[in-house]
């Protein structure tokens, strides 16, 4: 199986956003080359934490995490454990991600890892995304459990130092790519499912995904009175974002594929 995917988020009310993400899926003697828009969904029911903090609550048919927007953000780091996917015999996709941009914006600069199953089988990988450019999938080893740190941040000039790094063997990726037009609207940490021509695939299984010190432009995300993003498919939860910790901690619980 081959998987080529660009990543925006997808509204359930409005589309603001046209971030596209595409998948390739090779199944037998089929193969399927998809991409569509993605959009950015409207705030809802603001939640107040206290004095000048608020976090507000949102839902996307394939984000749940948070998303801090309004720019300019330069820099966003955590960390997670790779979760480990439960399949079945169906074919399911989820990934894991830092990145800025693709929120309410048409451009995405990210890193993450992601956790895939295919007739009963697991699959985990890291990679790397510059859209409109393809991902690129890396040779990093990615194991179930494995605690991981990804980073993205600006350099000047239009470009963009990518690092993804597996804190539990060592192994780090590092790479620096230009994008002449990224906005730097929003940044984020993200469990995400992955999108064809036809609408969202199955989430996998992937049970919780812990992400934790999470910042943007060197300081906690709560900070930046983020949106904190439920995935949900019609009346469905599919899957659910906890509150935030400390500012920088939270984690993303599958309900549903």
């Amino acid at each position: 199986m081959e998987k080529s995917t660009l990543r925006g988020r997808q509204s359930l009310s409005e589309e603001r956003g046209p971030a596209l993400r595409k998948v390739l899926i090779a199944l037998a003697a089929v193969c399927l080359l998809a991409a569509f828009p993605a959009a950015a969904g409207a705030r809802t029911d603001g939640l107040r934490l206290g004095p000048n903090k608020k976090i507000t609550q949102s839902t996307s048919s394939n984000w749940s995490g948070y998303a801090a927007t309004g720019g300019r953000f330069t820099s966003v780091s955590s960390n997670w454990v790779q979760p480990t996917a439960s399949c079945t015999s169906a074919t399911t996709y989820s990934s894991f991600w830092v990145g800025i941009d693709g929120d309410g914006s048409n451009s995405v600069e990210q890193t993450g890892t992601s956790a895939d199953c295919s007739g009963g089988q697991p699959s985990y990988y890291a990679w790397y995304e510059m859209y409109p450019k393809y991902p690129v999938n890396l040779s990093l080893a990615i194991r179930p459990g494995d605690r991981m740190t990804g980073s993205v941040t600006v350099s000047g000039g239009g470009r963009f130092v990518l690092t993804i790094t597996n804190n539990t063997t060592g192994g780090s990726f590092t790479t620096t790519q230009r994008a002449n037009r990224a906005s730097l609207y929003s940044a984020e940490a993200i469990a995400e499912a992955p999108s064809s021509r036809s609408g969202v695939l199955p989430l996998t299984n992937f049970g919780t995904a812990s992400f934790t010190g999470t910042t943007v432009n060197g300081q906690p995300i709560g900070a930046f009175n983020p949106d904190r993003i439920d995935m949900v498919s019609g009346t469905t939860l599919k899957a659910q974002t906890s509150s935030l910790s400390g500012g920088t901690n939270f984690s993303v619980a599958w309900k549903h594929s």
